[in-house]
């Protein structure tokens, strides 16, 4: 009896240590859900929720709505279908939780209504166009809807599609495909008769409605110039909540206005502003603004405060405006205080907020994300940030993530760079490692202290791996963001240089491993950096491009294209300048992997096809994986799995990593 007591003793020693700890791989994106759209319910007490995670044997991921209490000691599942469900939205008497879904055999999404009490969700419309957004108003009779004009041309009883007519300047966009000039107009839904009343109507979109405190107006977004196509203005509109009302234009700026969100007593509506205005506008940062529903002259709050905001949105009192700031490598939660007009910071840190709703009582409602954790919900209130949900606890408990911090480098001409750095936890410390700088797309964006599932991946395959937040980045002020204006290639390649000297002299990475790729304009400046530097020893190109004289009217981007570059066949000096990566291709001596989506009208896969057929001649090694039917964001598990797997063979294969791998060790 005693020989038995003590051997159960020992089992239950073993059994209650923690379990050993492994690197992630590429086959845990499968098990990585992702929580979005975070609504708080009007007595404050809910919180609603997306959730998507993947459905193995349909190689796609599924979206379920979720509700989880203020305290966090409730967690409730609402749908459970195989169709998924977007964009939930509380009733104001907080009595039904909407969505959007496509059930039950309807080609449209339609709007569907589910009874808190209990009880499978209703359909409530028989659209026929595309639904792109709903608000409710305030009363809870009438909802706004935008619903784009329904695609007539394959109503003939053939397979046959018909021929693609195009007229547009901007003719073609990633996912959308070919444009047409259907339309996204305003309309009214009687919640109670189920009657749809047209609001507006004519050539223009609208968007972004947004009802006024006593539900008898609503303000919306829209783009009336001439040609909507030729510029990115969109003003601010107000509109009378009836049929045959004609709205009211509030904004003049050329620039964009845009994020209208009302005052609790009706009297202002906050939104952001562009600082340029100019008919393109990619490299400029959002600011918030204030304005009267009756029209008049702006006030800029965060002018003075050089970095992008976002997501504004009015404390219960009105006295104040939260915002989302986007600083150097993080994203904190702020708040302009009306009376004084100065910004506190309501929280921050090491990480990356995404997302901002009030709390009707106080607090707000908030997705937070860390270098080791994926997106959870977070509540700020009283000047505490509470975690909400734990749903990442089971992705991230078996894994030995990379610890990550910050570095500083200086470029060659004397800038400063701020940058992230990602050392795998499963190799021995102290050694020069195989190094992988992956390279951020936009160019506009950043890399933060928020979760980074690529570099994280990568560093799982034993690199240390650097984010180079290269000019052109957002996060460092408006001129930092501007510096690459029309000069592609050259700035933040001196950066990306500098960096890696920093590696390599702080003894981080070994001179002779040293590897880069990116996708996007991350996969660009690895074609511009490798055609400008032949120390990196491989490469991996993802959804990139290089001949870009070829890109003008093969990919989305001719507005861009005609103010930053100028028209090729008068700038043509210019634009082949910005081509260099393909017409000084013989200086590429680094096995380079090229990678992109079939149907990619972001960045077309020509790009890729060019480089890999360029290297293909002359003899470098080189590979071109081409994923079928995918846009510019691969969005099939299964491929997002095996981009992973075909980047650490290649970098293994060319960076030849030979350094020890420890066992797993126990946390």
């Amino acid at each position: 009896m005693r020989s038995i007591f003590f051997l159960c003793l020992l089992t239950g020693t073993v059994l209650g240590q923690p379990p050993v700890k492994r690197p992630i791989q590429p086959a845990d994106i499968l098990r990585l859900q992702t929580i979005n759209d975070p609504q708080v319910s009007p007595d404050g007490a809910w919180i609603a929720y997306t959730l998507s995670s993947v459905d193995k044997e349909k190689d796609k991921r599924n979206t379920d709505l979720w509700m989880i209490s203020w305290d966090g000691k409730q967690s409730v599942q609402l749908t459970n279908g195989p169709e998924g469900e977007s964009s939930p939205r509380w009733s104001p008497d907080g009595r039904f939780l909407s969505f959007v879904a496509t059930r039950n055999g309807d080609k449209d999404c339609q709007l569907w209504l589910l009874d808190r009490r209990g009880g499978e969700g209703k359909k409530v419309t028989e659209l026929k166009g595309e639904l792109e957004e709903y608000e409710w108003a305030p009363n809870g009779k009438t909802l706004a809807l935008v619903i784009r004009d329904k695609d007539y041309s394959d109503s003939a009883k053939t397979k046959i599609r018909k021929p693609y007519v195009i007229d547009r300047y901007h003719f073609k966009e990633d996912t959308k495909g070919y444009l047409d000039r259907r339309a996204a107009h305003l309309y009214l839904f009687d919640v109670d008769t189920r009657k749809l009343d047209t609001l507006t109507s004519g050539t223009y979109d609208e968007s972004s409605p947004v009802w006024s405190p006593d539900s008898k107006q609503i303000a919306f977004v829209s783009n009336r110039t001439a040609d909507p196509d030729k510029n990115e203005n969109t003003d601010l509109f107000v509109i009378d909540a009836r049929p045959k009302a004609t709205a009211k234009q509030l904004t003049t700026w050329a620039g964009y206005d845009r994020s209208p969100v009302w005052s609790p007593d009706g009297l202002q509506i906050a939104y952001l502003r562009s600082t340029a205005a100019t008919p393109f506008i990619m490299y400029d940062q959002p600011v918030l603004a204030l304005l009267s529903p009756n029209g008049g002259e702006p006030k800029l709050l965060s002018a003075a405060l050089d970095r992008p905001v976002r997501n504004p949105r009015w404390s219960p009192d009105g006295k104040s405006i939260a915002v989302l700031v986007d600083d150097d490598r993080r994203t904190y939660v702020g708040a302009y205080d009306l009376a004084t007009g100065q910004l506190s910071r309501l929280a921050g840190g090491d990480c990356a907020f995404a997302d901002l709703e009030q709390n009707p009582k106080g607090g707000w409602a908030t997705l937070m994300s860390k270098p080791q954790l994926p997106a959870e919900i977070y509540v700020v209130e009283k000047g505490e940030t509470r975690r909400l949900t734990t749903i990442q606890d089971d992705f991230v408990a078996p894994l030995m993530l990379a610890n990550v911090e910050g570095f500083t480098s200086r470029s060659k001409d004397g800038t400063q760079v701020s940058n992230m750095l990602f050392r795998p936890a499963h190799v021995p410390a102290g050694q020069k490692l195989p190094t992988i700088l992956f390279i951020h797309g936009g160019p506009v964006g950043q890399d933060n202290f928020g979760f980074d599932l690529s570099r994280q991946l990568l560093a799982g395959g034993g690199f240390v791996v650097a984010g180079v937040n290269y000019r052109g980045s957002s996060g460092r002020g408006l001129a930092f963001c501007k510096a690459i204006y029309g000069d592609w290639g050259n700035k933040e390649v001196v950066d990306i240089l500098g960096a890696t000297d920093y590696l390599v002299a702080n003894g981080i990475a070994d001179p002779a491993r040293l590897g880069i790729g990116g996708w996007s304009y991350g996969g660009i400046l690895t074609n511009y950096t490798i055609t400008t530097d032949q120390r990196f020893k491989a490469a991996a190109s993802g959804a990139g491009s290089s001949l870009q004289i070829t890109m003008y009217g093969s990919d989305q981007y001719v507005n861009q294209y005609e103010n930053e570059l100028g028209l090729p066949w008068k700038n043509t000096d210019k634009w082949l300048k910005v081509s260099f990566p393909f017409l000084k291709a013989d200086r590429i001596k680094t096995p380079t992997l090229f990678m992109g989506g079939e149907k990619d009208f972001n960045v077309p896969i020509a790009g890729s096809e060019q480089m890999y057929q360029a290297l293909r001649s002359l003899g470098v090694p080189t590979q071109l994986i081409v994923y079928p039917n995918q846009f510019h964001g691969l969005s099939v598990p299964s491929y997002q799995v095996d981009r992973f797997d075909r980047y650490l063979k290649w970098f293994d294969q060319y960076l030849k990593t030979s350094v020890a791998v420890l066992e797993p060790q126990k946390p």
